[in-house]
């Protein structure tokens, strides 16, 4: 909106310098602006756009966010939402005041929503694209009832190297996936075996927590969703796919233990609120079963994998775990994943965890893992 208002207006004066120069039939030399002067001048102009804008009525402003916000179900509509928190610091207020965490309206709107619970009632259904060539991964929102679409890009990760360890860097830019870049999320650090993920996050996860002292997870800049939080590495859960040496039958058994705080989600912008101190959620692959008839091990993904492959699984929490979250049976599916095409797998998840834990447990299926299968 600021660059169409400083081009709307640049074209209005240079309308008026040409009839001008017209209507005096003189014609007039113009002196070469200076790039300094005419950047300042822009400058001031954006900033008496943004006081005008600001000079709203609230109770004006909270209708007009409360009509955006009820007028864009989806993306791409909901576009419009985050073009209106832009507009200066009191649009942006007026948004996060009206629009709901995905905990409780099911919707993904800002970036910081990518750090919060998914939803209460049903899953947020997502997908994941691999790059062979270039080790990437990205995550995309579905915009349909189909398996893939376009879809509302989220996240992205690539995979790199590191001595005799697996790292994927998390990023909020596919062209940025870089650990001391602004869009720097998080990062997922597997062992020699690849069978023990741990996962960082950028943020603190909760008052009070401490990052990682490692060399490997030195601090980092990450101040997109929170300026007012110091960028680090934090350790908010690991993953761990369990030995198979015996070589017998079956898919690869993992169990994860997430930090999940208890009670988040009340606000779309978790740097306004106070960060809980969290619980450990213990999830565990749900067991398939054996059919004779088709000679392989099956599970019920409701349609949303068609695939046979052995990265697939759905995570449920283990006994007594789940309560503070209302999930403590072991048959809510707190996160499935499972393929669909040679690059392409589907990633449904719900609260309590995050888009980010999400992605970052599903990152670790890819690879092979000999001593598990």
């Amino acid at each position: 909106m600021i660059s169409w208002r400083r081009s709307a207006s640049w074209l209005s004066s240079a309308s008026r310098s040409s009839l001008g120069a017209a209507v005096g039939g003189e014609a007039k030399v113009t002196p070469e602006a200076d790039p300094a002067a005419q950047e300042e001048e822009e400058e001031e102009e954006d900033e008496a756009d943004e006081e005008r804008w600001s000079r709203l009525l609230p109770e004006l402003l909270a209708e007009i966010m409360r009509r955006v916000d009820a007028g864009a179900e989806r993306w791409p509509p909901r576009r419009d939402v985050v073009v209106c928190a832009c507009v200066c610091r009191r649009w942006r207020d007026a948004a996060v005041s009206v629009v709901r965490p995905p905990l409780e309206c099911g919707r993904i709107t800002f970036p910081s929503s990518l750090k919060q619970p998914g939803p209460r009632d049903a899953p947020m259904h997502c997908f994941i694209r691999r790059d062979k060539k270039n080790s990437t991964f990205s995550l995309y929102l579905s915009l349909t009832q189909a398996l893939t679409d376009k879809g509302k890009f989220l996240l992205a990760a690539r995979r790199f190297r590191q001595g005799a360890h697996t790292e994927y860097i998390i990023s909020y830019d596919y062209d940025d996936l870089h650990p001391r870049s602004s869009s720097y999320v998080g990062k997922l650090r597997s062992d020699f075996l690849g069978t023990k993920f741990i996962i960082y996050d950028s943020q603190a996860p909760y008052d009070g927590a401490k990052p990682s002292r490692s060399r490997s997870t030195r601090r980092f800049a990450s101040k997109q969703i929170s300026p007012q939080v110091s960028g680090g590495n934090f350790d908010v859960g690991q993953v761990t796919y369990k030995f198979n040496f015996m070589k017998s039958r079956g898919p690869r058994r993992m169990q994860c233990n997430i930090q999940c705080p208890v009670g988040q989600g009340t606000s779309s912008d978790p740097s306004k609120e106070k960060t809980p101190s969290p619980s450990s959620l213990d999830l565990k692959n749900k067991a398939p079963r054996w059919h004779d008839h088709l000679q392989c091990w099956c599970l019920n993904f409701h349609g949303r994998v068609t695939v046979a492959s052995v990265k697939n699984f759905q995570l449920v929490a283990t006994a007594g775990s789940g309560g503070p979250w209302g999930v403590g049976d072991e048959e809510t599916v707190i996160l499935q994943f499972g393929k669909i095409e040679d690059d392409a797998f589907t990633m449904d998840y719900r609260q309590p965890l995050s888009a980010f834990q999400a992605f970052a447990i599903c990152l670790t299926s890819f690879g092979t893992k000999l001593a598990c299968e």
